[in-house]
């Protein structure tokens, strides 16, 4: 059956180029559109949409409003639609599934084909990821792996100073990388993140993340020392590469060119931290489209890294980590909710 989608949008242009253009997919429908957030509620309750699309910018409820609403709810993923790169951001803290921005020059630039991919491909991550709630579910419902049971996480051992713990995803990662590090103890080695975000998103995103989590969240910037219990987000727009010299481990954090077709790229990060940290190292690779990361998380397990892929069961998108396992770069492949412990229970083998 085609992914149902309802379209929300104030503008017919806009409304009427997304139900044409989304329609040349085999395997999503537009079933309904809606002109304000008010008609997006009644809609959703007539036509049960898979999907929904969002505009932030509507008259009288805007889509801050509407998603603080809908999301309580409705179980339905809601993906932003909208040129507002700020309230965009703002939508994930309000339970937005993900974000598409528009093309700046609109629907009749030459960017139009690549928007629409995009969204297409959103779409369908977001109706995988209500299938795969059942399957995370269960995986919940499993008890953890008997060694955990040895590592209780406020009595993680002290540990040497030279560990590097590198995670990447993509689409669906936002969440995911919550569920790895909300729990990590405070004196967990510092951790670097690259997680495919424009410019601002990725500080709003930290800031999600700093108020969540027992180790502190920061964005990148140029030059910070790499230091435990904290936390480092890869600037949007920036290459994010670990650095070490005579204090120690920093970072770099500059403009540069895409990698793998992301800037921050996934690859750049893991391949300087095989490079600079080597066997003192943990890799992670989390649901994601495309291939970014695989390359570089393979380059770490030839390192001596203990690396860890996102299984395929738990993922929204099972691209990134099953690039990584086919290129043989991953150790262990676990569902989502076993890989903080993993990680746990490696650093307290290694911790002398």
């Amino acid at each position: 059956m085609p992914i149902k989608v309802l379209v929300v949008d104030d503008s017919i242009v806009y409304r009427t180029k997304l139900q044409l253009s989304l329609s040349k997919c085999s395997d999503i429908k537009v079933v309904a559109c809606a002109t304000s957030a008010e008609e997006a509620l009644k809609k959703t309750s007539w036509y049960s949409p898979d999907v929904i699309t969002l505009d932030m910018e509507m008259p009288n409820m805007d889509g801050i409003d509407f998603l603080s609403k809908f999301v309580s709810e409705h179980s339905q993923p809601v993906i932003v639609v909208s040129s507002t790169k700020e309230k965009s951001a703002e939508s994930l803290k309000h339970g937005a599934f993900d974000y598409v921005c528009k093309p700046e020059l609109g629907l009749t630039s030459v960017n139009n084909d690549s928007f629409i991919s995009k969204l297409a491909d959103t779409i369908r991550a977001a109706a995988r990821s209500v299938e795969n709630t059942d399957t995370v579910q269960e995986h919940h419902a499993l008890p953890l792996p008997v060694q955990s049971a040895s590592l209780p996480k406020a009595q993680l051992p002290p540990i040497r100073n030279n560990m590097i713990i590198a995670i990447g995803a993509s689409t669906g990662g936002t969440e995911a990388i919550i569920q790895v590090v909300k729990n990590l103890p405070e004196n967990t080695p510092p951790v670097l993140i690259v997680q495919h975000m424009p410019p601002k998103f990725t500080q709003l995103y930290a800031e999600r993340l700093n108020s969540i989590c027992k180790m502190r969240v920061k964005e990148a910037q140029d030059n910070d020392r790499v230091l435990a219990g904290q936390i480092i987000i890869g600037e949007g727009g920036k290459q994010m590469t670990l650095k070490k010299d005579s204090r120690g481990y920093y970072i770099r954090s500059v403009p540069g060119e895409k990698v793998s077709g992301h800037c921050p790229s996934v690859d750049v990060l893991f391949k300087s931290v095989a490079e600079i940290a080597g066997k003192n190292s943990i890799g992670v690779i989390l649901t994601g489209m495309g291939a970014d990361g695989a390359r570089g998380i393979t380059d770490m397990r030839q390192k001596g890294a203990f690396t860890v892929g996102q299984n395929k069961e738990t993922c929204v998108v099972y691209g990134m980590p099953m690039e990584a396992f086919k290129l043989g770069g991953i150790t262990k492949q676990l569902p989502l909710e076993s890989i903080s412990t993993s990680i746990l229970n490696h650093l307290s083998k290694n911790e002398k």
